[in-house]
């Protein structure tokens, strides 16, 4: 009898949650002509065109100007006194792989085991019913890059579409990029920066800070920086032959990054871990990315002669080390574009999950960037990092229509307010599962 109670138990759990997911699907392609006429369009790169007209046709934008006339019968969409911008970019994120941070393991897969994984494919694990992407949708986050984490190489990244049915129909532009995470030259204790450990500590307090034997940080540092040029170096070497005796995966894997078909996204905040990144870039021709990159303001002249792209990881925070200003996570955008460096910025803070891409860019702008060099951040300049700026990151003919119309300005959390989102010409819901509660308890109280 217990038995049969517990099953069914288990029955009437089930059947409480499917009747709770969201009845939202993906949006049919595109075909056919529509229009959006009268906004006040930011093209993405700089400029802005007001009571502009888009012309789109299946799926790609064909034109935008002020003398556009739309064809009878077409779909025409008004954003008189609205905002249309390109759809933004998270440009590294575990997004799908990674549900409930803390605490429910089941959820996430986005770490392998071992060190040197650089065949782990993020892609395959991206699971397209998760509850966080709409949230992203509805704040005019149209595409993502889905990077995997753990160990030193950690696999491909893949950026995918954000309106879709399962992984294939996700995939933007496949396996873009390999991960590779620098260790730390610096002993460090907490989060952020934290304080800094003295070298040569007595083995029993090292060990608690994973420094074995009190071993030098730096010295260790430089052992693993040369372990890893030692596997790119096998790594050469094996596709240097013309046949094989044993496929190596590991190797075969790393190949885009050999003939610049990929490229090699450096996770790591340092000043040292950024050198590392630019000998490696110079010894074996690698196009390297800095993602994380906090430190990147005291040498952002030696990134742009190196020719080093950099991914912001997260504005909204502390300073990297108690020496920095107070507000230097918000000024280090502007460093970066006066010294001419192509850099992105991203949202990395699990616990609002990843939707304040749009007002990280709003509080580079209010610290030295105008709003089209910041808007530019978390598009044109995302899509460039990434690989993917022949088919979006403006408003442009050719590209894919991955645009978004808001009431306000989309970088002032006030005003912003994204009510249409189009991917590939596709009109996509903005519904979500906070919506849906929103308006729940907006029912239970009266409140209208």
């Amino acid at each position: 009898m217990k038995k049969i109670f517990i099953n069914l138990s288990a029955l009437l759990l089930i059947v409480s949650i499917t009747k709770a997911q969201e009845t939202i699907y993906p949006a049919p392609a595109n075909k056919g002509k529509f229009y959006i006429k009268n906004g006040t369009v930011h093209i993405g790169n700089g400029q802005i065109i007001e009571n502009a007209t888009i012309e789109v046709n299946n799926g790609k934008i064909v034109s935008v100007s002020t003398n556009i006339n739309p064809a009878n019968g077409a779909e025409v969409f008004d954003a008189t006194g609205k905002q249309v911008y390109p759809g933004l970019i998270l440009p590294s994120s575990d997004l799908g792989l990674k549900e409930i941070a803390n605490g429910v393991r089941g959820s996430n897969d986005h770490t392998e085991i071992g060190n040197y994984n650089p065949s782990i494919r993020s892609i395959t694990a991206y699971n397209t019913d998760s509850r966080v992407i709409r949230t992203l949708l509805a704040n005019g986050i149209l595409l993502a890059n889905i990077t995997p984490e753990g160990g030193i190489i950690s696999g491909s990244s893949s950026v995918v579409q954000l309106d879709a049915w399962n992984w294939e129909d996700a995939a933007y532009k496949m396996e873009n990029g390999i991960h590779l995470r620098l260790p730390s030259f610096i002993a460090r204790f907490g989060r952020r920066g934290g304080f800094t450990l003295p070298a040569n500590l007595p083995p029993d307090i090292a060990a608690r800070f994973g420094l074995g034997g009190g071993a030098d940080a730096a010295k260790q540092a430089m052992d693993k920086l040369e372990e890893i040029k030692s596997f790119f170096r096998q790594a050469k070497a094996y596709l240097a032959e013309a046949t094989h005796k044993e496929t190596n995966l590991k190797f075969e894997a790393v190949k885009g990054l050999f003939n610049k078909t990929q490229k090699l996204f450096v996770h790591g905040d340092q000043v040292k871990q950024m050198l590392a990144a630019i000998d490696i870039a110079k010894e074996f021709g690698f196009n390297v990315v800095m993602v994380g990159a906090s430190e990147s303001y005291q040498i952002a002249d030696l990134l742009k002669a190196n020719n080093i792209a950099v991914i912001l990881n997260q504005e909204h925070a502390l300073p990297a080390t108690e020496d920095d200003d107070i507000d230097q996570p918000f000024k280090t955008p502007a460093t970066l574009q006066k010294a001419g460096v192509l850099f992105a910025l991203n949202d990395a803070f699990d616990e609002a999950r990843y939707r304040n891409l749009s007002f990280n860019a709003g509080t580079a702008a209010t610290y030295g960037l105008t709003k089209e060099e910041a808007l530019q951040a978390i598009t044109l300049n995302s899509a460039k990092i990434l690989g993917i700026d022949a088919t979006t990151g403006s408003i442009e003919a050719g590209k894919d229509a991955n645009i978004i119309i808001s009431d306000g300005d989309i970088l002032d959390m006030r005003t912003s307010n994204v009510s249409t989102a189009f991917i590939q010409g596709r009109k996509v819901s903005l519904d979500n599962k906070q919506k849906e509660l929103y308006e729940k308890y907006k029912y239970k109280y009266g409140i209208k």
